[in-house]
């Protein structure tokens, strides 16, 4: 709800109270938007839901609510419609002062939160050894895109990356690098494995072949496990070849995150179990030590139990996610934590929140929040996959998407016979390949799967990142051609006078309320259509008065078509910066 919803609120509130007594004082006056604007702005339905309570038709208590309605500064004389709805029109002059108001204001309107708070995200997570893939795409997008709209409201962000750098796997890996780089466990060189997912392939070839091999590797678990100073030298060499690769994708992404690996909490485990036992939670099942769930069974109906340590006494995911958990809580002092995951993890996450409950390890003002996404598929619906049926490295997708982006752009470039530095035409690839590929992703609703499709999500039309790159792009070039510096048009009057404008102006209004419901549902689709709107609303102000009145209208509503363009162009640089995408100032 934005400010000028907040204020209208009150004002009905304080009307039901005046029309119907204090009993109604809190009442919801289930006030939304119009959903035509022939409506007006704003639709008050509560008449409706108090028709039973007070005996009176509908339209009988909407007239006694208008009667002791007072919102003249905000909007015309409210109207009554159909059965009983009030319909509220915001006045002209209210739009024009709310805009005034926001020219000098960096956040445009947008107030930070009251009560900032120590927040978590918990994302991308890849695992060591293994390259990251198009599965990877969603969590890290996604997670930088909230951590982004948290970091802007004013809350203290700390970004995790749950580095999957621990665990039996790594005893095949070392045991592996013991075979073809013997020297590399003896120097203090950095090592060059080359082809990560090659290595990895290769070990667990000679694994699941091999038996000696087996034995070595396990062997080679203890020995790490142990803290055996070679074996922990060599999984230290995997771990950085690894992290190399990794830091390579988040470059490129620009996304900033702070790698803490399932190793570091790998001390932490056996007082986890401890703690579940003095809670009297521990149940011993065929010799693995666990906790039973309500409402989660096995395929014989059974109750399902968690295991916290197998019969072997090694542990389990769910160990180090509890293990995380306590340290994020009594360490961080997060007060909301964030995972963003598959939606196929659903189930792990509300299996070992219940046991952090159970166990009394979730304090009454601290937040678990699963955020959980779809699948990326191809274009034949199905899982996106290599044509060797391998995933599809993250670092192809994304050079591929560059490589299309700079072709396009070299074609347009022929078309319009410009002539552009390689320089520009790299770094407007580079900006409009990735600023796509992000786009498609987070304008999706992330419970669901998309189809990933470079054709649609380098198209200028639609919605789509190059659609509204471009339209910041367009206010830039009328800076240019005028050559006008949008700073310097100072606390001059905005006046709206066409229909085009006042549509425009409202919409400019309403980045409060996006971005205060994406704080709360971490749902960032509701920020790309909002943004997609909006320059949906600047092209028809736009092609309306054909660009060019924009610089040659008359005073004063010249400089009051500027300053729109301005705000548009400003809360698109916003916007988009919450979703991890640059702007260009020409394309």
């Amino acid at each position: 709800m934005n400010a000028t919803q907040e204020k209208l609120k009150v004002q009905l509130e304080q009307a039901l109270v005046a029309a119907f007594g204090t009993d109604f004082a809190g009442v919801d006056p289930i006030l939304v938007s119009a959903s035509n604007p022939k409506f007006g702005d704003y639709q008050a339905n509560v008449a409706l839901s108090l028709s039973k309570k007070l005996g009176k038709q509908p339209r009988a208590i909407a007239g006694a609510i208008v009667e002791k309605l007072d919102v003249s500064e905000i909007c015309e004389p409210p109207e009554i419609a159909g059965p009983g709805f009030i319909n509220l029109k915001l006045k002209t002059a209210y739009l024009e002062a709310q805009l005034n108001a926001i020219q000098a204001d960096p956040r445009l309107g947008v107030p930070a939160a009251k009560t900032p708070k120590r927040e978590i995200v918990d994302f991308s997570s890849p695992n060591i050894a293994k390259e990251m893939h198009v599965g990877h795409l969603r969590s890290t997008i996604i997670g930088d895109s909230i951590a982004r709209i948290l970091e802007f409201q004013g809350h203290d962000v700390l970004r995790l990356n749950h580095v999957g750098d621990w665990g039996t796997q790594f005893g095949m890996l070392i045991a592996y690098l013991r075979e073809v780089y013997p020297d590399a466990l003896t120097t203090a060189n950095a090592l060059d494995i080359g082809d990560l997912v090659s290595f990895y392939r290769k070990a667990k070839q000679r694994f699941d072949t091999d038996a000696g091999f087996q034995e070595t590797a396990r062997q080679e678990v203890v020995r790490l496990q142990a803290g055996a100073e070679d074996t922990l030298h060599a999984w230290k060499l995997l771990c950085e070849q690894s992290r190399q690769e990794f830091q390579v994708i988040y470059e490129l992404l620009d996304v900033q995150i702070i790698e803490r690996g399932e190793s570091f909490y790998n001390p932490l485990l056996p007082k986890v179990v401890e703690d579940l036992d003095k809670s009297g939670l521990l149940v011993e099942n065929q010799g693995a030590k666990c906790v039973f769930l309500e409402g989660f069974t096995n395929r014989e109906g059974e109750p399902l139990p968690l295991i916290v340590q197998k019969s072997d006494g090694g542990y389990n995911y769910a160990t180090t996610d509890l293990a995380s958990l306590r340290y994020r809580i009594q360490q961080d002092q997060a007060k909301r934590i964030i995972y963003v995951t598959d939606a196929g993890q659903g189930n792990h996450f509300a299996q070992f929140f219940q046991v952090a409950r159970k166990a009394g390890w979730i304090p009454d003002d601290v937040e678990l929040v699963h955020v959980p996404f779809g699948l990326v598929l191809g274009e034949d619906g199905k899982k996106i996959k290599t044509r060797f049926g391998d995933s599809v490295r993250l670092r192809d997708l994304l050079d591929e998407a560059v490589s299309r982006a700079q072709a396009d752009l070299k074609t347009r470039l022929q078309e319009e016979e410009r002539q552009e530095t390689e320089e520009f035409i790299n770094e407007v690839a580079r900006v409009v390949g990735i600023s796509a590929v992000k786009y498609a992703d987070l304008s999706q609703n992330r419970t669901s799967s998309y189809i990933f499709s470079y054709d649609k999500m380098l198209d200028f039309k639609g919605n789509t990142a190059p659609y509204m790159l471009y339209a910041y792009a367009r206010i830039q070039g009328i800076s240019r051609k005028g050559d006008i510096n949008f700073k310097e048009l100072g606390n001059n009057a905005v006046l709206l006078e066409h229909e085009t404008e006042l549509a425009l102006a409202k919409y400019l209004l309403q980045l409060d309320e996006v971005i205060s419901s994406v704080e709360q549902d971490l749902l960032p689709n509701r920020l790309c259509e909002y943004l997609y709107e909006l320059s949906k609303k600047f092209n028809q102000f736009y092609d309306r008065n054909q660009g060019v009145q924009v610089l040659e209208a008359e005073e004063p509503q010249r400089t009051s078509r500027l300053i729109l363009c301005d705000l548009t162009a400003r809360t698109l640089k916003l916007g988009l910066s919450l979703l991890g995408i640059e702007v260009l100032e020409r394309m």
